[in-house]
């Protein structure tokens, strides 16, 4: 079973991070159509920036909730597929110091 990690940014520019085990196109639809009333039915459209793709939900829900404890300036970095930035973008910092 593949399970979907992705992030869309919202009409307000806000980021939504959320995983599917359906079809990404479908979960994308669902969103801008309004189907659930969540974090993105007022802020419709959503567009898709970043999605990985997991055979594990275990591993799909672990890495959903990494990044939803990201701060702005991180996910954008994981959208742009900055990775070797990351690290200096943690709130403790490249080398696990308290920032």
């Amino acid at each position: 079973m593949e399970v979907t990690v992705y992030i869309l940014r919202c009409r307000d520019g806000s980021y939504y991070t959320g995983l599917t085990k359906q079809n990404i196109e479908a979960r994308l639809w669902e969103h801008n159509e309004g189907i659930y009333q969540g974090y993105t039915f007022k802020r419709r459209p959503v567009e898709l920036v970043f999605m990985e793709v997991y055979d594990r939900i275990i591993d799909a829900i672990a890495r959903e909730r990494q990044i939803k404890g990201w701060n702005r300036r991180k996910k954008e970095a994981l959208i742009a597929q900055n990775y070797e930035g990351l690290p200096d973008l943690s709130r403790r910092g490249p080398m696990g110091k308290v920032e």
